[in-house]
């Protein structure tokens, strides 16, 4: 993962625009509070599959980064598979530089 797109996500999980875990991600997803989602490299694969369907049939976009350990570490936590970002202007800025 790019440092500076670690920053902003970090900085995105200390203003509580970050949600994290499998189930909540794809609930945030549903509901269309997701403005992008970050999904570890090494997911497995059910797991990938799953988060990418969800993302393209909402209109979310879905970025394959790092591995779990990166992700979690960019949020201050453990390992993560998949994060979502809430708010707009940090999900677009965080695509950018990842894409």
């Amino acid at each position: 993962m790019i440092p500076k797109a670690a920053q902003l996500l970090g900085l995105a999980m200390r203003a509580r625009k970050v949600i994290t875990g499998e189930e909540l991600v794809l609930a945030a997803v549903r509901s269309g509070q997701a403005r992008l989602v970050l999904l570890a490299a090494d997911a497995s694969d059910n797991t990938a599959k799953k988060v990418r369907d969800k993302c393209s049939y909402y209109g979310v976009s879905c970025v394959t980064t790092g591995d779990r350990h990166e992700l979690g570490h960019a949020i201050g936590k453990d390992g993560r598979v998949t994060v979502a970002v809430t708010d707009g202007k940090l999900a677009e800025s965080i695509q950018r530089l990842l894409t």
